[in-house]
This record gives structure tokens, C-alpha cells and sequence, in this order.
């Protein structure tokens, strides 16, 4: 299982994924889902994987070793990408790729053909932008309105991020959100766990601000989901009891 998050507010772009992968109940292993492709003052981008690993993995490597255009013969790579949303239709084509070399095989051994992406950054001082890629290749853009993408197990984290989340809050207030939203998830779902990756991008600075893995027992996630569950409690408790039946 997986949770990933990206926020994508005025100040610059959050992303957040754990790192626990499971096949079964005894077999739990940690494996990194957030990959940074950087090069100061050039660009920044962030690619976060749910589903299967084996497919991911598959489509990590084969955007790190390129992949040869058919029209021009170029072999394109993501640090050759001139814009993110080219750079986002090459993760795409990547995910095609490797379909192709491996979808009917897994069909054969009924697994499905099952990866979501999360992919955020900026290249070349263009727009910082963030996208979710399907399976199929296609993808659609993180707006203004909702200003954040989840993929794996985003229902126990959806709410805290539907409250809280603005386009116009602090970037790090995001982060925040962001991360009482994955502690809300690993509360519900066994299969989400620690470390968590974490990065954090300011708008046209070029670079990551903030790459950090949280790790457990790290004194600042333990205060904060201490504190969220505290504030449930607290909330809970001053709101006033319904008035119908016996509760009055």
C-alpha cells in the first residue's frame, strides 16, 4: 500500500509519500517513492509512484536511461525536457513503454498493470505545475481550486486536505496539512507506514528548499500527530452534545 500527496499553493510545491510496500502481512519492506530529479537553477522536479512496484521501478529506470523518440531519434530523458508539461508527457510515454514490454505477460499471471504517479516541479523558469499520471499514460493538472493530488490510499487523508488546504496559505503551513493528512492515513491503514519522504519547492527558486526523510520516533512528527489528536479531543468535547432523544 501507498499514500502520496502533492499542494501546489501560491508560495511553491509540497510533496509527501511513505514508504512502506507490502505483499502479504509478513513481507513489509521500505522502499523510497518520492524521486527528485534536480539541477540548480535549471530545475526541479518530483516524482512520486503508487501500485506496483516492480512497474514503477520499471518506469524510474527507463526515464533515467531515456527513451528514444520514434519521429526525431532522439533518446529523451527528463533533465532534456524543455518544460514540465513535455517533461510530464514523457513520464506518459515511459508508462506505454513499459506496458508494452511487460502488460499482456502480467495479464497472463492475472496481476493487473496497476502504477499512478504524482509529478510536480518547475524547469527552465516556467510554470510550477503538478500532475497525477494514470496507468494508461494520461494525466490531468492540479488547479487553482483544489490545489492538491493524492494517489494509493487517499481517503483517510482526503478530509484533513479538503478542510485545510488553500492555494493562497503559506508553504509550509501546506506541509503541515500535508503531513497531519499522511499521520491520519497510517492511524487507518496498516498497510502506509513510516519513513516518510518529504520535499518542499519554492516558487522560481530552482531547486528543492527542503528534501528530508522523516524517520520514526523524529521528535517533530511525534509532537504533531500528539497534538492533532489532542485537538480532535478537545473539539469533540466543546461541541455540544445533539439535541434529539435522550442526549439532551
Amino acid at each position: 500500500m501507498t499514500y502520496c500527496c502533492g499542494i501546489l499553493v501560491r508560495d511553491g510545491l509540497v510533496m509527501i509519500a511513505d514508504t512502506r510496500t507490502n505483499a502479504g502481512l509478513d513481507n513489509v519492506s521500505t522502499f523510497r517513492k518520492l524521486h527528485i530529479f534536480e539541477e540548480p537553477g535549471r530545475h526541479v522536479m518530483a516524482l512520486a509512484t503508487a501500485g506496483n512496484l516492480s512497474i514503477s521501478q520499471a518506469v524510474i529506470s527507463t526515464l533515467q536511461e531515456g527513451l528514444d523518440n520514434p519521429e526525431t531519434g532522439v533518446r529523451e530523458t527528463l533533465v532534456g525536457c524543455t518544460s514540465m508539461f513535455r517533461a510530464t508527457q514523457l513520464v506518459g510515454r515511459a508508462t506505454r513503454h513499459v506496458y508494452s514490454l511487460y502488460g499482456e505477460s502480467l495479464k497472463a499471471a492475472d496481476v493487473r498493470f496497476d502504477v499512478s504517479f504524482l509529478f510536480g516541479g518547475q524547469v527552465n523558469g516556467g510554470r510550477l505545475r503538478l500532475f497525477m499520471i494514470y496507468a494508461a499514460g494520461n494525466f490531468i493538472e492540479c488547479t487553482n481550486d483544489t490545489p492538491f493530488l493524492q494517489i494509493g490510499e487517499h481517503k483517510y487523508g482526503k478530509p484533513v486536505l479538503d478542510r485545510s488546504i488553500t492555494y493562497d496559505m503559506d508553504l509550509y503551513d501546506a506541509l503541515k496539512s500535508g503531513l497531519i493528512s499522511m499521520d491520519s492515513t497510517m492511524r487507518s491503514n496498516l498497510g502506509v507506514g513510516m519513513p516518510i519522504d518529504i520535499l518542499a519547492a519554492r516558487r522560481d527558486a530552482g531547486q528543492a528548499e527542503l528534501n528530508y526523510r522523516i524517520e520514526p520516533g523524529e521528535p517533530y512528527f511525534h509532537d504533531l500527530r500528539e497534538r492533532w489528536s489532542a485537538a480532535l479531543r478537545a473539539a469533540h468535547t466543546s461541541i455540544p452534545r445533539p439535541p434529539y432523544g435522550d442526549g439532551r
